[in-house]
């Protein structure tokens, strides 16, 4: 398939100003000072302009092939809209340069093309004439566009006095049924309801089967993995990672603590525990046993810890509990509930405990496991072990093409989303 899109070396720096006023050493100088700035308003104080070179984008390379749907993805200041600004020549990069063919449409702010004094009709056939469109091209798609946005009442009004969810629906109408040959997306969709979401959403996934292009900027992480087939994480002006959605997207949850699917502790000079067991490792594996944390979210998975016991005669229970990225509680299990473990007092030895977890369990997203060893027959609870937040896991919730989701492509609250049995019938 042929290249769209070619970065070459893409590069983008801003000149930031400083100013310092000076620290006045008495109440006196303070209170001379703010006089003199009432009297003269000059400010009273002397300041001192530095300048500072912040590098937005750095380096940049990459291609995006014809037909490509590609997520950019990082938190705020990588540089995501930087590189959109430029690929969309809103503005030029400092150095390298960014190769495009193809006509594009551009969706980066709300409001973005419009004329605020024109109404929407009027707003719709600029938008298309600005993008190499005439006037019959325009009208033939112009009711497309009207019943999508939803705003067919307003189209008369001046765009100044629509809502910015009004705004964000039409402009995405005219950049998505306008036909570019490239469609690049900010984050502006989050500012619509969620049924326009999924109505943006299916109308992009529906562009990029006739073969035209999208990049899509976006914090919605089951978005950009149920939408896109490549994606790049960018972090302080680079790209960091690069390859298909689903990956990138777990490699930016792990970017932070604890990320590793696996965790040995035989090398360490100190193993967690104390004289009567030490925890050896512990490792998250999917159902064809490879070792990863990230994880479908219909898909079972395993977390075997494996420990060595020192002294006989001490009763171990090994627990597992699960929070979200916010601290909230998800759920708790422990193999104290195994019968084996309590119709027999273990021997000195190295032991495995295995927590299976079905799919359809938890709900999407990033979660903290924290690991304990205890004694349960302690009535103070005695703990020999205890990791907080040890592992970290990713799991994937596609917003298409699961029977988890059937037609619902929301967004689910809570911790957990089992899937449980519905009976519908029709009582008359």
């Amino acid at each position: 398939m042929k290249t769209v899109i070619r970065a070459e070396g893409l590069s983008k720096k801003y000149i930031i100003g400083h100013h310092f006023r000076s620290v006045h050493d008495t109440l006196r100088d303070a209170l001379s000072a703010g006089f003199r700035s009432f009297i003269s308003g000059s400010g009273g104080q002397k300041r001192r302009l530095t300048r500072e070179e912040f590098w937005a984008l750095k380096d940049i390379d990459f291609e995006v092939k014809e037909g490509d749907r590609v997520g950019i993805i990082g938190k705020n200041g990588a540089g995501k809209s930087t590189l959109l600004k430029i690929l969309s020549r809103i503005t030029e990069p400092t150095k390298g340069r960014a190769l495009i063919k193809g006509r594009v449409a551009s969706l980066l702010e709300v409001g973005t093309g419009f004329h605020p004094e024109l109404t929407g009709r009027e707003n719709i056939y600029l938008n298309g004439s600005i993008m190499g469109m005439s006037r019959a091209e325009i009208t033939s798609k112009y009711d497309e566009i009207v019943s999508f946005s939803g705003v067919d009442k307003f189209l008369d009004t001046p765009i100044k006095r629509y809502s910015s969810g009004m705004k964000v629906r039409l402009a995405f109408a005219v950049a998505a049924h306008l036909e570019p040959e490239i469609l690049l997306v900010d984050e502006v969709l989050a500012v619509g309801d969620y049924v326009f979401q999924k109505k943006s959403l299916g109308k992009m996934e529906d562009i990029s089967k006739q073969g035209r292009t999208i990049i899509f900027v976006s914090h919605n992480m089951p978005a950009v993995t149920s939408l896109c087939t490549r994606a790049m994480l960018l972090e302080k002006g680079r790209i960091v990672k690069e390859g298909d959605a689903v990956s990138v997207v777990g490699h930016y949850y792990s970017g932070e603590g604890n990320s590793a699917a696996s965790v040995d502790f035989t090398s360490a000079e100190t193993m967690p525990g104390d004289d009567v067991v030490r925890l050896l490792r512990v490792t998250v594996e999917d159902q064809d046993g490879k070792v990863t944390n990230e994880l479908g979210i219909d898909r079972p998975f395993y977390i075997t810890m494996e420990y060595e016991l020192f002294k006989a005669g001490h009763p171990l229970g090994v627990s597992v509990s699960f929070h979200t990225e916010d601290g909230t509680y998800a759920f708790w299990s422990s193999d104290m509930i195994c019968e084996a473990v309590n119709d027999k007092r273990k021997t000195p030895g190295v032991y495995s405990s295995r927590l299976n977890v079905p799919g359809n369990l938890l709900n999407g997203g990033v979660y903290f496991l924290s690991i304990a060893i205890v004694n349960p027959e302690s009535l103070r609870g005695n703990k020999h072990c205890v990791e907080k937040n040890l592992l970290r896991i990713h799991v994937v919730d596609p917003i298409y093409g699961v029977r988890t989701r059937g037609r619902y492509v929301g967004p689910y609250p809570g911790a957990v989303r089992p899937l449980l049995e519905w009976d519908v019938s029709k009582l008359g």
